[in-house]
């Protein structure tokens, strides 16, 4: 049985592909990674994509670029941390800083969401339903573990694929990001393969990624857990911060988020905050609350909360650390932590779920979402792969609209895989996944219009 892993290789700063980061002045290889992703293309659409409430009038409401700020800064302390813990018992290597740590997890939890298509959760919904169905004649000629990769699709896995491949800025390793940043990325390890026969998991990365994250794992010394079902890995253990971050804030994010759209009111809300804090401070808040507005009180309490949750995450991973390095903790850190803040994160989503994401308006957007997807798949997939035969079959009949929309995927495809079926219908992943709400929904209008008047003629 392999040792546990090391924090002296997770934290290896070198680059996709080998090679050493160069020095710079004022930043550290790092830093720099997370102003890879600050620059971005793909980061800047997350400014027009459904965090939880679909085309939101309110401006208070969240999208995925500021629900990502905000998880990186709870990532960056929680990290800092926990990284001071592990500094003063002396298991970080030499010349590695808490605020490196820090670094790392602000990173991943920018890009935590990079690869979330169009809709959010209900956008992977739809192109994974669309595969399973009309799209299933495409998949035929493809292995199970490609297969996979459509009936299954995972914006998890489309976000590595975004910071290895598709999102290439100097190099053909993507966004060149640090092994460390790289491997603490992957929320889930795995392929998938590994998860075919346990519908409703999530999985990591393609099948197109896989040389990328067996070089990574490697570099980083993570955990080989399997290769039999699917190849799939234990966790880095700064993913778990990562994660912490990221459901401290839209546990209690979408609360807010439901305030400000009149579907909660601040005692639900109130409710599940309260069991944080002792009797003393409980009496200090409630006696600020009386003089601020509804709307106001959520910024009057979060800095408290967050405090809460994120003191309470530090003392979970350090319990537990040994276990993390070993690769046999199989839940969140959340389920780590104390009563307190296990049971209200918990609370926070549960109401978050029965008020919240059940509501008549974000169904009632999330069911046209399906229609958009469709259409798009529709009308894209079938002539990308008709580029396979090289008969030109299918482009007779485009419209110039079409024929330049099919062409603009095209031009991301190397020339040699311009015949490879999977990689054509990655492609189509790459470019509807990467397209913002309102971009999807003006294109999949343009192409049903298309559609109608060739009908009629």
């Amino acid at each position: 049985m392999p040792g546990n892993m090391q924090w002296q290789t997770l934290l290896n700063a070198k680059r996709l592909g080998g090679r050493a980061a160069k020095v710079e002045a004022g930043r550290s290889a790092f830093l720099s990674d997370h102003d890879k992703i600050i620059f971005s293309g793909a980061f800047r659409r997350l400014a027009r994509k459904t965090q939880v409430h679909p085309l939101a009038n309110h401006d208070m409401v969240h999208n995925r670029m500021t629900h990502s700020l905000e998880v990186a800064c709870v990532g960056r302390t929680l990290a800092i941390r926990v990284g001071e813990r592990l500094q003063a018992q002396g298991k970080l290597p030499e010349k590695i800083l808490p605020t490196d740590l820090g670094d790392i997890v602000q990173t991943t939890c920018l890009a935590h969401d990079i690869g979330n298509p169009p809709f959010g959760h209900t956008g992977e919904k739809a192109i994974q339903q669309w595969f399973k169905h009309e799209g299933a004649v495409f998949l035929q000629h493809l292995s199970l573990a490609q297969r996979c990769d459509f009936i299954f699709f995972d914006g998890n896995a489309q976000g590595l694929r975004i910071l290895s491949s598709s999102e290439s800025l100097q190099c053909n390793t993507g966004m060149h990001l640090t092994y460390a940043s790289f491997a603490a990325f992957m929320k889930y390890p795995w392929s998938s393969k590994f998860i075919s026969e346990k519908q409703g998991q999530k999985f990591g990365f393609f099948v197109s990624e896989m040389p990328m994250v067996e070089q990574a794992a490697e570099a980083v010394g993570l955990r080989l857990k399997s290769t039999l079902q699917g190849l799939a890995y234990a966790r880095h253990p700064l993913s778990f911060l990562m994660e912490a971050a990221d459901d401290f804030c839209y546990g209690l994010i979408d609360l807010e988020d439901g305030l400000y759209m009149n579907i909660l009111q601040w005692q639900e809300l109130f409710q599940v905050i309260k069991p944080l804090f002792d009797d003393v401070e409980l009496g200090e808040i409630e006696n600020q609350l009386v003089h601020v507005s509804e709307n106001q009180r959520p910024h009057l309490v979060r800095g408290r909360v967050m405090d809460a949750y994120i003191g309470a995450a530090v003392d979970a991973f350090m319990q537990h650390e040994d276990a993390i390095l070993a690769g046999d903790i199989d839940v969140d850190l959340i389920s780590l932590c104390c009563t307190e803040v296990r049971e209200s994160v918990e609370n926070a989503k549960s109401l978050a779920r029965l008020r919240i994401f059940s509501h008549p308006k974000k169904i009632e957007v999330e069911i046209g979402a399906f229609d958009i997807i469709a259409t798009i798949l529709h009308h894209l997939v079938p002539v990308l792969m008709a580029t396979v035969d090289g008969d030109g079959t299918g482009f007779e009949h485009l419209s110039e609209f079409q024929a330049r929309l099919v062409n603009n995927v095209l031009r991301e495809v190397p020339i040699e895989l311009q015949h490879d079926r999977y990689a054509l219908l990655m492609a189509a992943l790459d470019f509807v996944s990467g397209m913002t709400d309102n971009y999807a929904i003006k294109l999949s209008h343009q192409l049903r219009e298309f559609s109608n008047y060739t009908k009629a003629c």
